[in-house]
């Protein structure tokens, strides 16, 4: 490991930490992003992400993320106290460890459907970490992928990657530039998950013997756009008690992709 320790804030090379924003980054010659913590970096790895360097709290050097930041091979390792690196960054590094990377190509979305029976489709949802906590249930409830409209957050983002727990990395993912009907050009049904009265329950046999379906879900504060679910072969809803009318969109999901979940 070519360890450096940070001394001068200034350096040019922790741009990629201190001063660039993450669209900064993505527009950045090197098409670059930050994984945060050791799970996530190595879930990259594992996917091919190509590693610039690493920013990592000085007792991680030996600690849990060793291992990790081994696998990254010869790139520099920028080290510091933890309230150094805090104050360089602006924030605590969770499991004191970051690691600038090229992003990855993204798929076309007919690549990331081609053999998906499953799939969640995101319209709009900007909270990073809505994004990456629906990418977690994907990952786990047996989605085969997620599609995104160009207004969603980026998954690559650190807070989303992160509240994904590197599952970005693992659940293929890719961008719907046409109408949601386009869906059913490559095969699929759509359920637009939408708080209205004349929808299918979640539990609707009609949904679950779907041979291809895909699951879609609306931003956070107004939900999907009427249009969309206008386009969409079935509007369901999620049952609800106590007087609640509606779930945070990641919570939503998770209830979602486990009872349409593949059979």
């Amino acid at each position: 490991m070519r360890i450096i320790e940070v001394t001068d804030f200034q350096d040019p090379a922790l741009d990629v930490y201190a001063r660039l924003t993450e669209a900064q980054l993505h527009q950045s010659p090197g098409k670059l992003f930050i994984a945060e913590s050791p799970k996530v970096i190595a879930r990259a790895l594992d996917a091919g992400c190509v590693p610039v360097s690493v920013l990592a709290e000085r007792e991680n050097l030996k600690g849990e993320a060793a291992q990790v930041i081994e696998a990254c091979g010869d790139v520099p390792v920028y080290t510091g106290e933890n309230a150094l690196l805090a104050k360089l960054t602006g924030y605590k590094l969770t499991r004191g460890l970051l690691c600038a990377m090229h992003r990855p190509p993204v798929r076309t979305l007919e690549e990331v459907l081609q053999d998906a029976r499953r799939v969640a489709v995101l319209e709009d949802v900007v909270n990073p970490t809505n994004l990456g906590a629906i990418f977690r249930s994907a990952a786990a409830l047996g989605m085969d992928a997620v599609v995104l409209t160009t207004g969603c957050s980026d998954p690559l983002y650190r807070r989303s990657a992160r509240v994904s727990m590197g599952t970005v990395f693992q659940v293929p993912w890719g961008y719907l530039e046409q109408p949601i009907g386009y869906l059913r050009e490559l095969g699929f049904r759509t359920a637009a998950m939408a708080l209205k009265e004349d929808t299918y329950s979640i539990d609707a046999p009609e949904l679950a013997k779907q041979e291809r379906l895909a699951i879609v879900l609306g931003t956070e504060g107004e939900g999907l756009k009427d249009a969309t679910i206008a386009q969409c072969d079935y509007t369901v809803k999620i049952p609800m008690y106590h007087g609640v009318d509606s779930l945070n969109v990641a919570a939503a999901s998770a209830v979602a992709f486990w009872e349409l979940r593949k059979r």
